[in-house]
């Protein structure tokens, strides 16, 4: 059994396509947003970077490397484009409880692929962008596709956004055909510029899934007791653990509010970002997260950022350690999404997870610029609701890149 990794907060292909490139400086507050970006006087913009993602004790290790660009065709019209690859090897559980007679992990590999093209237009005050996303695994393909629309009002000092996001997915599993699993969000969004050093934003989703939610990678341990004869008229049980696949709901409807501040102090010449997000769904997940982080310039070519991320959820309704918490008496082989519903997935626990990080950047020049960051990710299980611990991994992020106008 190969079992897939995710973070349930983050390390996300479709969350990283769909959120990067959304937002864009404000004219009137250039300190607030000190990276690179580009003005209608350039007319392409091009960066890369190379991560390793690498959890602790031998679990899940990760080389992505990304591609991004920009081309500016006119003062109304410009597209971008994203190239991800992901090389995923290692281990994870795979939802077995740990010291038991089943494998607690399994063996990891595969390969992702990913690409992102957008076409953006200029009407009057309004900018519309049609975005169109695909990825590929050796068992996994989406195909997305996304509309968005931001308004600017009041003289630019006010932006609204809106928009949609379609997925399609398809999923191997083994032993059945091919399932398929299909996404829709609709997204608002409220920018305003309070004053030339401070811009506030408020921003909500609301997703819903359908189809093949299941991870097929992920089990469940049952004990179950084995009766044979024992040539006297009688028998001899002997309790045997099996694993037998999760059965998740078929639907899931979600909610996200994201709340951010960010505002440029004169006196010291930095930036502070706050970000809070609350989010959720029929699952029963509640989830909340706190980002800070303080952007530095040193002289005028060199910018440090410290920055940490708190994030905490519940545990879905139908999680549970074991199916021996469950009244069923046959699992079924495929699992449908019918009642009742379970998963020993980590991820559906109680669990809380930080992230202690620095981000720094250098300007060799106007058109060309280097960075690093480093990243201590940390998570662990909280309540009484919360999966064994060795499941819940530690890992350290490091991120390269390289950014290039033309």
């Amino acid at each position: 059994m190969n079992a897939k990794p995710h973070r349930p907060d983050e390390f996300s292909l479709r969350t990283l396509f769909r959120n990067s490139g959304r937002r864009r400086p404000f004219a009137y507050a250039p300190l607030l947003l000190p990276t690179l970006s580009l003005s209608a006087a350039e007319n392409l913009s091009f960066d890369s970077s190379y991560q390793v993602y690498d959890e602790a004790n031998g679990r899940i290790f990760v080389e992505s490397w990304y591609y991004r660009g920009e081309m500016h065709l006119s003062d109304e019209t410009s597209v971008r484009f994203q190239l991800l690859r992901d090389a995923i090897s290692g281990a994870s559980p795979t939802g077995a409880l740990p010291g038991g007679t089943q494998p607690f992990l399994a063996d990891v590999e595969d390969v992702r692929n990913g690409v992102l093209a957008a076409l953006s237009q200029q009407f009057g005050d309004h900018r519309v962008e049609l975005e169109f996303s695909r990825s590929k695994e050796q068992d996994y393909l989406s195909n997305g596709l996304s509309l968005s629309d931001k308004w600017e009002l009041n003289q630019k000092n006010t932006t609204l956004s809106m928009g949609i996001n379609y997925l399609d997915d398809e999923i191997v599993v083994f032993g059945i055909d091919n399932q398929t699993k299909k996404s829709y969000d609709l997204f608002f969004g409220l920018s305003q510029l309070l004053d030339k050093n401070t811009i506030f934003s408020a921003n909500f989703t609301l997703g819903y899934s359908e189809g093949y939610l299941n991870d097929p990678y992920k089990a469940i341990q049952r004990t179950d007791i084995i009766s044979v004869d024992d040539g006297a008229g009688g028998t001899i049980d002997f309790p045997t653990v099996n694993l037998y696949r999760e059965n998740r709901p078929d639907s899931r409807l979600r909610g996200v509010l994201q709340l951010q501040g960010t505002r440029f102090f004169d006196a010291v010449q930095g930036v502070l970002d706050t970000t809070v997000r609350l989010s959720q769904d029929d699952y029963g997940v509640f989830s909340q997260s706190l980002q800070m982080e303080w952007r530095q310039g040193i002289g005028e070519k060199f910018e440090v950022t410290p920055y940490f991320r708190y994030y905490r959820q519940s545990a879905a309704d139908f999680y549970h350690k074991t199916l021996d918490e469950v009244s069923l008496t046959n699992p079924a082989e495929y699992p449908s999404g019918s009642g009742p519903n379970y998963s020993a997935d980590y991820r559906l626990s109680s669990l809380n997870s930080l992230s202690l990080g620095l981000k720094a950047r250098y300007r060799l020049s106007d058109k060309f610029s280097l960075s690093a960051a480093y990243e201590l990710y940390d998570m662990s299980g909280t309540g009484s609701h919360q999966a064994p611990a060795a499941t819940y991994p530690t890992a350290s992020i490091w991120t390269f890149g390289v950014t290039i106008e033309f």
